[in-house]
């Protein structure tokens, strides 16, 4: 997560990456870049105040605890540490909207099963908002497209931008996830018990 101030938007803008989630009460930006990934941004209708998460794939099979860098990587686990900020600053789950960005089919291998990736991902986001009583104001998933988003915590507005599929930019996002999914394999030939969803 890193902070700068953007002179195009005249605010601060906080970069979060997957794993992290960030919640504030400020009139900032949190950003990232989405490509398979799901971000879900959540705020607050009564207090007027937001936060937003980063997850790259919907849950961890491990039994034991995951370290506290690796939970916010799972669905499962970002969703609870996002409501829980959330909670923590005096929100009620009943006051809490959320929009959902990303679940992007951004690799072009022929392997279905990395192709399911942004499926699960969104399936899962769609599923545990439903399951938790929390209404979906906005659902941008899905397609062949990396996302940009900008969340204002404070209005709940959201600036998208789709990235063409060309260029470093895209690039980039499909070597993030490459090195993710053989960090995972690795985790997996160590341990014996990651599975890849």
């Amino acid at each position: 997560m890193n902070k700068h101030y953007d002179p195009h938007f005249q605010k601060d803008i906080i970069t979060i990456h997957p794993g992290e989630y960030y919640t504030s009460k400020e009139d900032i930006y949190i950003a990232t870049v989405l490509g398979s990934c799901i971000s879900v941004a959540l705020y607050d209708i009564k207090l007027g105040f937001g936060g937003m998460n980063h997850f790259m794939l919907p849950k961890s099979s491990r039994d034991e605890p995951l370290s506290s860098e690796d939970e916010g990587r799972f669905g499962n686990y970002a969703m609870e540490l996002l409501i829980n900020d959330m909670i923590n600053n005096g929100s009620s789950k009943q006051s809490l909207r959320a929009k959902v960005f990303g679940g992007g089919n951004v690799l072009d291998a022929g392997n279905s099963q990395m192709n399911m990736t942004g499926i699960n991902n969104i399936n899962f986001a769609l599923n545990y908002l439903k399951a938790e009583n929390i209404p979906i104001i906005v659902n941008d998933t899905g397609g062949i497209f990396p996302r940009k988003i900008y969340f204002n915590p404070l209005t709940s507005k959201v600036y998208l931008k789709r990235i063409q599929k060309s260029g470093q930019s895209v690039e980039q996002i499909k070597q993030r996830e490459l090195e993710y999914k053989l960090q995972l394999q690795a985790k997996k030939e160590e341990a014996g018990n990651i599975v890849w969803f």
